[in-house]
């Protein structure tokens, strides 16, 4: 057997001798409610959480730091929590080495059991193989999980394969609030990653409950309200009604002039900039492992109209994943609670929002909807007072499912599950991504540990022990695969980056790998 298998084979009996351990310890970080909407209140759960986690690194013998948040203070003037950076150097040829540098964050959502819990959301239960707890599978298990990873490599006496970087938050729950200026700032020369070549988020999930992915593309997002406003204060409809232009009847035209019933987006212009479907990323979608009935149970719609848009599962896929969406999530200012009440709202907001794919500029995209909803309003010939506005705008991101880093991923995930991951795309966001790659030009590969299941956020969280249990195993052999790379760091590379259209020549080379550096 070759030294890697040697490793592998001792690491893996490692890993299941120590599952009554990790169990424990991830316990202790459940039972923090390190809950960052409430800052008020649990700013100093959040801090216990980051220390709690130094004092680990500490006694691994690693690097550590508590980076103070660059935005001090959030809108409310509560003290915004610091960013933990560590590290833990390969062996004494650490400066020859690759440096991989692992995202996860260890703040929760908020949670109680009268939410509908089943179980104390802040006491680790163990039941039928799972592990319920508020933050058990996001983000505190996979966090620990590279913890876990390090802690094996010295129990065993076997060097780090690369160097290991470590970046944790305790706002990712609530906008990452000083991430990205710290992204922007450490990524200088001679700063923490500067000399990061790959970069793991484990912060997202598998397709299915029972065959490993990676992800190598995040739909963007564009937020939207549009406002109208009738009146200074509410109105009585029985007194009024019929006198006045209702600001609602107004909004539900604006609303419904954005999307039909069978999902297509009416803004003249939102597709002109997607991208049309090669055949090679067509192929990516034959060997997926897919369900449409199934999807229809875990997402409850069986039980209910049990259709969806699509019948067929890459046409299912490609609207989840590669196509633009909209989805209309609320009124603010309308009555909403239970019984009746006979009002005219002076003012009433409308959310939503779009879900953008690569060459989707945010900023474009905000210009195309709001001259469609003024051309709209204008139709209305209405005497009302309509405003709209973005909230917040991120672009997608798009990685390549070949580049060298995912290439590690995959290959660890056959050595742990015997088969190779399927590579996904999401139909969600996750802003840190893009920052990472944007600031350093290094790749970022998302390499879930979790399953499609796991109700993050939601009642019940859990984490399948079987998911630990694997996920610290893929993480170390990533490690070993990532050690492979020979050829100099790619956060070295100097050579000069190729246009969007050099890039789709045969030939094409990714910094530091196949470019001028190495030949």
């Amino acid at each position: 057997m070759s030294n890697n298998d040697d490793f592998a084979t001792t690491f893996f009996a490692h890993v299941d001798s120590c599952v009554p351990q990790y169990i424990s310890e991830l316990g202790e970080a459940v039972a923090i409610p390190s809950v960052s909407s409430n800052l008020a209140d649990h700013g100093p759960d959040i801090q216990r959480m980051l220390d709690w986690t130094k004092a680990y690194v500490e006694r691994l013998g690693g690097w550590v730091d508590l980076l103070p948040n660059p935005k001090g203070k959030d809108a409310e003037g509560n003290d915004l929590p610091p960013i933990l950076l560590a590290e833990f150097k390969a062996n004494e040829r650490a400066a020859e080495k690759k440096t991989v540098c692992c995202y996860a964050h260890l703040d929760v959502q908020p949670a109680a059991k009268e939410d509908g819990w089943d179980t104390d959301p802040f006491v680790l239960t163990e039941k039928d193989g799972k592990l319920y707890g508020r933050g058990s599978t996001d983000d505190k298990g996979p966090a620990l999980s590279w913890l876990w990873v390090i802690q094996a490599h010295r129990k065993l006496n076997v060097d780090l394969p690369v160097n290991v970087k470590l970046m944790f938050e305790g706002m990712e729950e609530s906008g990452s609030e000083g991430m990205f200026e710290a992204i922007h700032d450490l990524c200088k020369e001679g700063k923490f990653l500067n000399d990061v070549d790959f970069f793991c988020i484990s912060d997202n999930y598998w397709l299915g409950a029972t065959k490993p992915c990676l992800t190598y593309g995040l739909r963007g997002l564009a937020y939207f309200s549009v406002s109208v406003q009738c009146c200074e204060q509410d109105l009585h409809s029985g007194v009024l009604g019929g006198t006045v232009h209702e600001s609602m009847i107004d909004l539900v035209h604006l609303m419904s002039s954005l999307i039909d019933t069978k999902g297509t987006i009416l803004i003249p212009g939102i597709m002109d900039d997607v991208a049309p479907v090669t055949p090679e990323e067509d192929a990516l979608y034959d060997t997926i492992e897919f369900d449409c009935g199934e999807y229809k149970k875990e997402n409850k719609v069986a039980s209910v109209s049990n259709k969806l848009l699509h019948n067929k599962k890459k046409d299912l896929l490609m609207a989840r994943w590669r196509y633009p969406t909209l989805s209309l999530h609320g009124i603010e200012g309308a009555f909403s609670s239970t019984g009746a009440k006979t009002v005219i709202p002076a003012k009433v907001i409308g959310k939503f929002s779009l879900r953008l794919v690569p060459d989707q500029d945010p900023i474009r995209i905000e210009k195309q909807v709001t001259d469609h909803l003024n051309r709209v309003f204008g139709s209305l010939n209405s005497p009302n007072k309509m405003e709209v506005s973005m909230l917040h705008g991120a672009r997608a991101w798009l990685s390549d499912p070949k580049h060298p880093n995912f290439e590690a991923a995959s290959r660890a995930t056959k050595k742990v599950y015997g088969a190779l991951p399927d590579f996904t795309r999401e139909g969600g966001s996750i802003p840190i991504t893009t920052a990472f790659e944007e600031a350093t030009k290094m790749n970022v590969c998302l390499l879930p540990v979790g399953a499609c299941d796991d109700m993050a956020h939601s009642q019940n969280e859990k984490y399948n022990k079987s998911n630990l249990v694997n996920g610290v195993k893929v993480l170390g052999m990533y490690l070993h695969e990532l050690g492979k790379f020979k050829g100099p760091k790619p956060s070295s590379c100097r050579c000069v980056e190729l246009t969007d259209e050099e890039l789709m020549e045969p030939g094409a080379f990714l910094r530091g790998f196949k470019c001028k550096c190495v030949m």
